[in-house]
């Protein structure tokens, strides 16, 4: 098929390709003729388009009793409700755990039941259950623990939860061994004994757990629990699921669009008082879209488990108390800017050690003083410079390493580290297909990498195949306009596995070119046909694309991006948020 706008090697060295082969539907035209081509091109099949178009959770959501060990996990978190036991969630101290603990906290009490929280600090005991948190929490008087996103590689500590009478139910989505920890009830869409759950692999934990919740609320109504008391709306708690999805970078496809799509809308109500609080704080005055959940409410979530005390997301994910909430999310954004200072000087000498890596398929680097909280989004910043998968490591005191990585579309890394484990080059590990978590032991970091390589490699070079930059349309300069901004939100939201559709635009030439923020490069352009556009190129001052748009003069050129709509004027006007240029002449 000829590339669009005939671009067969861009600026970056991309071959410009129609995405899913450009097949028009001829029964549509208008809007509707491009939202079928962007459903057709993410390989939805017509008998969904309506219900893409429109995701609800009544079209998308599964009877939760098809997963495996749900109806028992129902069973005894109702159990404990009606007789008021002290039941402790469990969570991680990423967005994903915040958002799935503060959903069942939240219904546990609305419920009637006795709930509190435990988060595991990050830096002083690690990630998920341990032995002593679970004797300990048993001491206190718990009676039933809930993990969420964690706990299903915790065979340990929920042996010992076992050993002191603790019941103990996993809420998961993490990959998982043949072979299950000891407890009450592992839900699990990626349980190895799955049946027809496992396609819903893709959720989050926070999505496992809106489906245990409406198993809860669906057991009490048939006990006649809500004969004299008020049901839970499960609605309600859409926009912490939308979050936690959005910032667990999970395909947004099938159920995670509606929770996300349908969490949004629930979020511009604002009746969550933490996430009003964060909101503010954020600085968002209009209503959240998709892209603030993850680059602008998840990162503040996030901070608190990186840098600060990581049951702060929960806490604020919890209160209904305005003046707590507000101190909260200050204290949450205060740590945010804390993180990003430590983030670039880690990204700034991971980037340097990272220069010893260029042949590998996986890029493993390690470093002295990393600070644990912040190499996961390190790992995700190489990752992107890399085009490979990345696992940065934060070397120990005692030579041990942790660390955390993140992969690119069709490599498993949490695969790949969950198979490492199993052969014994790790002490602990596991994860999704994009992002994983390690501990090696000292001297293993050598070995460890071989096997990754090995591995992984046949998957990174089929993944890094053709540079191709895949687009969805092609206008002129004057299709660049608030219409098409609004139509492609039609097919929205965007995000991991939907992604945001890319627009080629052509030919412009550059009007003015300058540096504005952190590096970014804005681009004010005019088109043959009268048009003119500002665009933006993120993180690009120092980069090849940065230095081409200043150089460019007056040779015409194509542009290929995002169309967004631009509100800070008077009159809302579209812009380009650019991936790629080429040069017409």
């Amino acid at each position: 098929m000829t590339p669009v706008f005939n671009v067969h090697t861009s600026l970056l060295g991309n071959r410009w390709q129609w995405r899913g082969g450009h097949s028009p539907d001829p029964a549509a035209d208008g809007v509707d003729a491009l939202l079928h081509q962007l459903f057709r091109a993410r390989g939805a099949v017509h008998g969904d388009f309506d219900r893409l178009r429109a995701p609800t959770i009544r079209d998308w959501l599964p009877d939760p009793s098809i997963f495996r060990d749900m109806d028992t996990a129902a069973a005894r978190i109702a159990q404990a409700v009606r007789t008021r036991e002290a039941v402790v969630v469990f969570g991680d101290y990423d967005v994903d755990g915040a958002t799935s603990a503060a959903l069942l906290v939240r219904l546990i009490r609305d419920l009637g039941g006795v709930c509190s929280y435990y988060i595991p600090d990050r830096l002083l005991e690690g990630y998920g259950p341990s032995a002593d948190a679970m004797r300990a929490l048993a001491a206190s008087g718990a009676s039933l623990v809930v993990t969420v996103d964690c706990g299903t590689q915790g065979y340990e500590a929920l042996s010992a939860a076992k050993g002191s009478g603790l019941d103990v139910i996993v809420v998961d989505h993490h990959r998982a061994s043949t072979e299950l920890p000891q407890a009450v009830a592992v839900v699990n869409p990626n349980r190895l004994d799955e049946a027809e759950g496992a396609a819903f692999g893709h959720l989050a934990a926070v999505g496992v757990a809106f489906l245990v919740a409406v198993a809860v609320n669906r057991l009490l109504r048939s006990q006649g629990w809500f004969e004299d008391r008020r049901e839970p709306k499960l609605i309600d708690l859409l926009d912490i699921v939308a979050l936690g999805t959005v910032a667990d970078v999970v395909p947004l496809t099938g159920l995670n669009r509606a929770f996300v799509s349908q969490g949004l809308k629930v979020m511009a109500s604002r009746r969550n008082v933490g996430l009003n609080a964060l909101i503010e704080v954020a600085g968002i005055e209009r209503a959240a879209v998709a892209q603030d959940l993850g680059f602008a409410l998840g990162p503040r979530i996030n901070a608190g488990g990186r840098v600060g005390r990581a049951d702060l997301g929960v806490r604020l994910l919890t209160s209904n108390d305005p003046v707590e909430a507000r101190e909260l999310a200050q204290v949450l954004d205060r740590l945010n800017q804390e993180r990003r200072m430590i983030e670039a000087e880690v990204t700034e000498s991971a980037i340097e050690t990272a220069r010893g890596s260029a042949n590998e398929a996986v890029a493993v680097i390690a470093g002295e003083g990393w600070h644990p909280g912040v190499i996961g989004i390190v790992a995700s910043r190489l990752k992107d410079r890399l085009h490979r998968p990345v696992i940065v490591l934060s070397l120990q005191p005692d030579g041990s390493a942790k660390g955390s990585g993140r992969s690119i579309p069709g490599v498993d890394l949490g695969g790949a580290v969950l198979a490492a484990k199993e052969h014994g080059l790790l002490v602990a590990g596991g994860g999704h297909a994009m992002a994983a978590g390690v501990t090696v032991a000292p001297g293993g970091i050598a070995a460890f990498t071989e096997f990754l390589n090995q591995r992984c490699a046949a998957e990174v070079t089929r993944a890094a195949v053709a540079t191709a930059l895949m687009l969805d349309a092609a206008v002129s300069p004057r299709g660049v306009c608030i219409d098409l901004a609004e139509a492609l939100d039609g097919a929205g939201p965007y995000g991991q596995g939907w992604p945001h559709p890319r627009v080629a635009s052509g030919p412009w030439t550059v009007v003015k070119c300058d540096v504005v923020g952190e590096s970014h490069v804005r681009v004010i352009l005019s088109g043959a046909d009268g048009a003119r556009v500002k665009a933006m190129a993120f993180r690009s001052a120092d980069a090849p694309l940065g230095a081409a748009l200043a150089g460019a003069g007056k040779r015409p050129l194509y542009l290929a991006g995002r169309v967004k709509r631009d509100d800070w004027g008077k009159t809302p006007c579209a812009e380009l948020h650019l991936d790629d240029i080429a040069f017409a002449d």
